[in-house]
C-alpha cells in the first residue's frame, strides 16, 4: 500500500501484493510495464519496523490546565473570604481556609451558594465528570499518554487525596468521594489502552 496525496487529505492506494513483490524483485519489469501501460506503477513504500512508541511530556497542555485551575481556585477563594468576611468571620491562612470551611460555622449567602450549585452541578467546572477528566487529562499530558504509567499516576492521585483529606480535616464531601470513583474508573479505561 503506498499513501498519495490529493486535495483533501490522504488517499490509500491499494494493490496487490503480487504486483508489489514483482516490482520489488524485478525492478526493470516494472518499468517496461509501466512504458506499455503509460502509468507509473506504485510500490509500496511502507516497511513495517519495530519501532517503540515514544511518549512526550505535552508542557502546553500541563501549563494551561495549571493555569485555569490557579484561575478558578482563586475565584472560588475569593469568592469564600468576601463571605465569610461579610460576616465577620476571621478567615483562616494557608490551607486552614479549608478546614475552616469544613466546619461551616457561617452562613452561605444565596448568591454564593447559587455560584457553588452550578460550579458543582453535573456538568459545572468543580462537577464529578469535568473534574475527573481534568485529573487523567493532566496525567495523560505529564506521561504524554503513555498507558504504562497509568499506574504510578493514580497512586500519585491516591496519595493526593489523602493529603487533601488530612486539609480538609477528615473525609471529604460526597462530591469529592463520588469525583474519586469517577476517575478511579478513568484510570482503569486508561491502564486498558495498553494492553
Amino acid at each position: 500500500m503506498s499513501i498519495s496525496m490529493n486535495g483533501v487529505g490522504y488517499t490509500p492506494t491499494v494493490q496487490t501484493a503480487q504486483a508489489t513483490q514483482a516490482a520489488r524483485q524485478n525492478p526493470a519489469a516494472a518499468e517496461t510495464a509501466e512504458a506499455k501501460s503509460g502509468q507509473k506503477q506504485q510500490v509500496d513504500a511502507y516497511e513495517p519496523r519495530n519501532e517503540k512508541v515514544s511518549y512526550q511530556m505535552d508542557t502546553e497542555t500541563v501549563n494551561q490546565l495549571k493555569a485555569d485551575l490557579e484561575q478558578q481556585k482563586s475565584r472560588f477563594l475569593t469568592s469564600v473570604k468576601d463571605m465569610l468576611t461579610k460576616q465577620g468571620v476571621k478567615v483562616a491562612e494557608g490551607d486552614g481556609i479549608w478546614k475552616q470551611i469544613a466546619q461551616g460555622k457561617f452562613e452561605v449567602d444565596a448568591e454564593t451558594r447559587d455560584a457553588a450549585k452550578a460550579a458543582t452541578a453535573e456538568d459545572g467546572y468543580w462537577g464529578v465528570q469535568q473534574t475527573s477528566e481534568r485529573f487523567i487529562k493532566y496525567a495523560k499530558a505529564l506521561t504524554g499518554g503513555d498507558p504504562a504509567k497509568a499506574e504510578a499516576m493514580r497512586e500519585a492521585f491516591q496519595k493526593g487525596y489523602k493529603e487533601a483529606e488530612k486539609a480538609w480535616g477528615g473525609s471529604l464531601p460526597e462530591l469529592s468521594q463520588k469525583t474519586y470513583d469517577a476517575t478511579m474508573k478513568l484510570f482503569d479505561d486508561w491502564a486498558s489502552e495498553g494492553q
